[in-house]
């Protein structure tokens, strides 16, 4: 259990449970788990114990924890779990370029990898409105390539903040995947770190920051949907880290 003090000296708490299992999942858990049901009651031990395991690890898959998000002016937060493994200055992809979208000029591409151990619910980088979704249908590359990002099956999700400013993100399927899920529409409005759709199975997702905001996390460092700060809008302060 955890205590927090707030300004006003109450104290609130917060008790770890259980993810729950998305409802998006909770079919696979179950057909995966009517088929170890069925090679238990045909005393199949040498497949029901395999297909047990393959049960939880598709629980796991799907769960879809609670997340805290951080509030601020300008906060930009991640939207997926994984490693950060690219970031890099591109152009905006075409279907999010132009005056009423995300511009022309080169701008710094975030990448996060998701194992297929990490969860998948991906989260709303930043509140406002959802001003565009774009499907592009692809290939099914490793997305850890850096070419994935033109040539996979794939999301573009435009969001507007209150303020005006406008984020660009992608969802991309990997190697593994085969659907992405959106949960989302066009001019929805989206709170902080809501939850916007999910991939399946092992993907990557690109967030583009604005000119003038530096990325507030370094390759090699885990994220966390929903929590992780990537940047501060118009903030440039540059970090530096080191692996150990």
């Amino acid at each position: 259990m955890i205590d927090q003090t707030d300004l006003g000296g109450h104290v609130a708490s917060m008790k770890w449970r259980f993810p729950t299992v998305h409802p998006e999942g909770r079919k696979y858990v179950v057909i995966a788990a009517a088929i170890t049901a069925v090679f238990a009651l045909l005393a199949w031990e040498t497949l029901a114990w395999p297909m047990g395991g393959i049960t939880l690890w598709v629980a796991a898959f799907f769960r879809d924890p609670v997340r805290t998000t951080p509030r601020g002016a300008g906060l930009v937060v991640a939207p997926a779990d994984g490693l950060v493994t690219m970031i890099t200055t591109v152009p905006p992809p075409r279907e999010m370029a132009g005056e009423e979208a995300l511009g022309e000029a080169p701008m710094t591409r975030i990448s996060i990898f998701m194992s297929v151990f990490d969860v998948h619910i991906n989260r709303t980088p930043i509140p406002g409105t959802i001003k565009r979704v774009v499907y592009i249908s692809g290939k099914f590359l490793n997305a850890d390539l850096d070419k994935a990002s033109e040539e996979n099956e794939r999301q573009h999700i435009l969001v507007e903040g209150h303020d005006g400013v406008r984020i660009g993100f992608t969802q991309i399927a990997g190697l593994v995947a085969r659907r992405i899920v959106p949960f989302i529409k066009t001019g929805d409005i989206v709170g902080p770190g809501q939850r916007i759709g999910l991939i399946r199975f092992g993907s990557r997702v690109d967030v583009y920051l604005p000119a003038g905001t530096t990325p507030a996390v370094t390759i090699g460092q885990r994220a966390i949907a929903g929590e992780t700060i990537l940047g501060r809008l118009g903030v440039a302060e540059r970090m530096e880290s080191v692996s150990a």
